[in-house]
Formats: C-alpha cells, structure tokens, sequence
C-alpha cells in the first residue's frame, strides 16, 4: 500500500462536487464581466522564476532537469506565466486582455492549515488597462464571486492599500532617500502582523530608516482608517505620494459605483509581499478574525510584461485561493453541501433492461442525473444503492409493471411509492416526482 505525498490531496466525490460548485461561482463572477478562459502549462523553465526572484526561489520550487537537459520547474504560480503569454502575442489581442484561469499550482513549503504543496486557485487578470476602473473590476468580480457563495459584508472585507504610498512615504521620511531600500520596508509591512514589534522594526531598520523615523512611518500608515484620513499621508510624503493617493481615492470611488465599495477599507498596513506589485494591492479578510491568515489578495503589476521583454503594458489581477476560500465558507457555514445527491435512480428487476434503459435515457435527455443497476444487484441491493447515492426518485421498472403498462415511481424521502402509465413516462419536459401521480 502506497500513501500520498505530504501536501498533495485527493478530493473525494462529495468534496470535489462542493469544490465545483465554489469553482464556478468564481467563473461564472468573471465571465459576467467579459473574461474569458485561458490554459496554461504546469511546468515552466526555471530560469524564469530565478530570473524574477533570485536563486534562492530554487528551494521553494518543484525543480528538476528534464530528459532534454533543461531546467523546468512545476508552476509555482500562474502571473509570471501569462505575463510570458502576453508578451508572445499581446500585439495580436485586444486590449484589455482579461483572462481566467483555474488550475492547481505547486509550491515546496511547510504545509500548514489552508497551505499545502499541491493548491489551486482561480486567477482572475486585467492586461493593457492602468484606468481606476480596471483595479475596481476585479475588487468586484471578488466581491460577486464571494456573494454569489452566500457570502456578506458581515464575513468579509478587503482591505486595500497602495504600495507607491508605502514607497513615496519610505522616501520622503527618510534623512537620505537614495540609502532606503523601499522593496525591503514594503516587505517589512507585509510581515508586521506576523512578527513581533521588535523583529518588524527590525526589519525597517535593515531597510535603511533609523528606530525614530521607523516609529513615524509606522505611526502614519496605522493613523489611516477612512479615505479622509489619507489627506494626512499626503501631507507627509510630497507629490509621489499626493499622486498615489488620489489614485487609491479613484480606485475606491469606482469600486463603490461597481458595487464592492461596501466591502473594502482602506488598510495602508496591507502591502503584498511579491516585489512585482506596483500600486493599489488588496487582500480579502475573515471580518471575525476566526480564519486568522488572508484568504487571498490580489493587486496591480503595471511593470513585470516590460520586464518579460514586452511592450509596457499595465495589469491588474487577483487569485482566490480555494484552501483559504473553503475555511472562509466553512466558517461562515455557506460551504456546498458534500453529501452525494441523486435525481433519479431506474431500477430494473427481471427481463426489463430494454425498457428501463429508454426509461434512463430519457430522464438525461431531461437533465437529469439518473443512475441504474450496472453490477448485476438484487431488487433490494438496488433499493440499498439507491439510498446510498441519494437518489430523489425512484423508478421501478420491474416485469410485472410493464405487463400493467405502468413504471412505479418511489419518493426516497418519505418512502410513498404509486404508478405512473408507461408510455407517458417520462414527460416531454420537467421533473417528474411521486407528487406528479399520486
């Protein structure tokens, strides 16, 4: 007997058919708004990912040789791919491109609750617009895709940043911008509700800020708590930061008028780790704080196609992932129903195998989802696999019905069971039930 590897998960049918219907709540949201469904490889060159991050992202990586001799690497994520998508033909598609894409990814990591090596998410990506609106579509896409859930403002929120803020502050602060690391503060501030104060101030002294001007920096981006209280971080930090201040203000204004805007907070200590985010950023929160990590974030990259050799071409985009989704829905107890569920179940006894095939057929053609005997069972083996299964209805065609001319037809739930004619069954349309004959 073999076991799975660490961090790779089987889905059995009853947790995949709720992760389905999850999945496409999220597409569905997307394709609302005129998205439209890429596929992309699950490996890569690995040069790529080093390229962007450094060697040190090896370690993270499922990374090998191939049989070619080439360095490939399974796909940690899926921006860097369709940035290389774009490149290769952005200038024979429209602009804006949008694109979605559902699709496992692989990480070598700890493995911990809502983290695993194996994971999959929905990504959801604006190429070719820097216009407020594009940001405030994807807010709102989010925002469709968790209602349509069942979810509300009373179980999430996004809190929404911009990183040009945390930069443009870093600078304007600090006694000698050129020997500020910004990339490094901005990190900093992504880790500062995982570390203690004396590791995050740390940090921001290893950025290049003195423990005086780490402390004002610190003090402005969690002084802001409404979008007027952002008239105060640009007071402070000159016209870069005047400048990504009003962009936030637009991105939020249209956020509100594409229907999200109830659902986001400005949250100025909300910063994105991944160096290639470049303006707005924004990560979905458990508004109780039960799910005590993000459920998923997304943001603007307006620099990495220029970076991938492209034109320059702004972007947008973001990732729900459905490990940290499922804990969100399950806390909120609006995850799908994994019990297995049946419309009809044709059990066949004697010589009918004919007539309750027609009958099966029939019933799909409707729509429906029919199962029927394919292991050669016993009248009540049939019964027995039908409840099983969950089957709604069950239709007995059974010898001595047909020699009535009539099918019996069973409601599982209640267990009252009557005939319907044989040659009106099943209808040209609907559902039919016991309630239909009765």
């Amino acid at each position: 007997m073999y076991d799975g590897l660490k961090g790779f998960r089987e889905f059995y049918s009853g947790e995949q058919s709720a992760r389905r219907e999850v999945t496409d709540a999220i597409e569905d949201a997307a394709a609302r708004y005129g998205f439209r469904e890429v596929a992309t490889p699950a490996l890569e060159r690995t040069a790529m990912y080093v390229d962007k991050s450094g060697e040190e992202i090896v370690d993270e990586l499922y990374a090998f040789e191939d049989k070619g001799g080439r360095g490939v690497s399974l796909t940690p994520e899926l921006t860097p791919t369709v940035a290389r998508m774009v490149v290769a033909k952005g200038q024979e598609l429209s602009k804006p491109i949008k694109w979605l894409s559902t699709r496992p990814f692989w990480r070598y990591e700890q493995v911990q609750q809502g983290r695993f090596r194996e994971f999959y998410q929905t990504n959801v990506d604006v190429f070719g617009s820097a216009a407020p609106e594009a940001d405030a579509e994807v807010l709102a896409v989010a925002a469709d895709a968790l209602t349509a859930l069942g979810l509300t403002g009373d179980d999430f929120e996004f809190h929404v940043s911009h990183r040009d803020i945390l930069g443009g502050l870093v600078r304007a602060l600090a006694d000698d911008p050129d020997a500020v690391d910004t990339g490094a503060a901005i990190r900093a501030v992504d880790k500062r509700a995982k570390v203690d104060d004396g590791e995050y101030f740390g940090l921001l002294s290893d950025a290049g800020l003195d423990r005086a001007t780490a402390r004002e920096f610190d003090d402005l981006i969690t002084g802001v708590e409404t979008v007027a209280d952002l008239d105060t971080v640009a007071a402070a930090g000159g016209e870069d930061v005047e400048a990504a201040v009003e962009n936030l203000r637009n991105v939020l204004a249209a956020a509100a008028d594409f229907g999200a805007g109830r659902f986001c907070e400005v949250s100025l200590t909300t910063a994105r780790g991944l160096d290639y985010y470049t303006g707005v950023v924004f990560e979905c929160f458990d508004s109780t704080g039960e799910v005590s990590r993000s459920v998923f974030g997304g943001g603007r990259y307006d620099d990495l196609i220029e970076s991938f050799g492209g034109q320059p071409t702004p972007a947008v985009g973001v990732a729900p992932g459905h490990a940290t989704l499922k804990l969100l829905c399950q806390r909120a107890g609006v995850w799908p129903d994994e019990a297995l569920s049946t419309d009809y179940y044709v059990l066949s006894v004697g010589d009918t195998r004919e007539k309750a095939a027609e009958i099966a057929r029939g019933l799909r053609e409707l729509g429906h989802v029919v199962e029927s005997d394919v292991s050669d069972r016993s009248f009540g083996g049939q019964l027995g696999y039908a409840d099983s299964i969950n089957a709604e209805t069950v239709v007995v065609v059974g010898e001595r019905d047909l020699a009535n001319d009539e099918v019996t037809v069973k409601d599982m739930a209640s267990g009252d069971e009557t005939t319907a004619p044989v040659d009106e069954f099943p209808p040209a349309s609907g559902r039919p039930t016991y309630e239909d004959y009765e």
